[in-house]
């Protein structure tokens, strides 16, 4: 799994993709953090609850040639030949994918000191939880990601397809609103990701939540294990 890891990684930043996505995080973020400071909002929780939102578009893009990539160039096959299993295999590119989001939160950071300059208030435990949704939600979505890669050997379909599922899960609540069917909503609002990250902003560490974005993550991680053992021997 080390291997692998090591050469995602080296891979995101050999193409831009890693440039991108961790600039475009910054420059979001620096968007968000003046806003709040512009109109007298120094409140960490509520620029969390904001920041989700680039991670649901650019979560897919980072995740888009996971796969697809070794599909369409034929060299996923030297995959199922390396000495590591598809299992180890699956999780050094999860974890690469999730080392470049860490990355890309550092910016976050010197942010969070300067809100304490401007009066905020800092709960340690309120920004543990901050953290933790934030990367609980998303290592869901680089699964999700990671199971459409490895669907194509496109990586336009596998961006546009993951960013649409994740907009979908981060809406579900709102859906959930306007169905009339009452097991429909119920289920739909269990699903939405935005009511259980919200949780996480608030400050309150609801372990139903976090063993949902676990489960979540495990259950996508494991369908891309199986479609690649299925190719392995198709």
């Amino acid at each position: 799994m080390n291997a692998v890891f090591k050469r995602e990684l080296k891979g995101y930043f050999i193409s831009p993709i890693g440039y991108l996505v961790i600039g475009f995080y910054a420059a979001v973020y620096l968007i968000l953090f003046r806003g709040l400071l512009a109109n007298a909002m120094p409140q960490i929780s509520l620029f969390f609850s904001y920041a989700y939102i680039p991670t649901l578009f650019l979560m897919p893009i980072l995740t888009m040639r996971s796969f697809s990539e070794e599909r369409r160039q034929k060299t996923d096959q030297a995959l199922f030949t390396a000495p590591v299993g598809l299992t180890g295999i699956v999780m050094g590119k999860f974890f690469a994918a999730l080392a470049v989001f860490a990355l890309a939160q550092i910016p976050t950071l010197p942010m969070i000191l300067v809100f304490l300059g401007f009066g905020a208030s800092i709960d340690v435990v309120g920004l543990f939880c901050c953290l933790l949704g934030t990367f609980l939600l998303a290592g869901a979505l680089i699964a999700v990601g990671i199971f459409l890669s490895c669907l194509t050997d496109s990586q336009v379909l596998a961006a546009v397809g993951g960013i649409v599922v994740a907009v979908l899960l981060a809406t579900l609540d709102t859906l959930a609103s306007i169905i009339n069917v009452d097991f429909i909503s119920t289920i739909a609002e269990w699903i939405s990701f935005t009511g259980r990250f919200n949780t996480f902003t608030t400050g309150v560490l609801d372990y139903a939540n976090l063993v949902f974005f676990l489960s979540f993550t495990a259950i996508f991680l494991f369908l891309t294990v199986r479609v690649q053992e299925k190719r392995r021997w198709s």
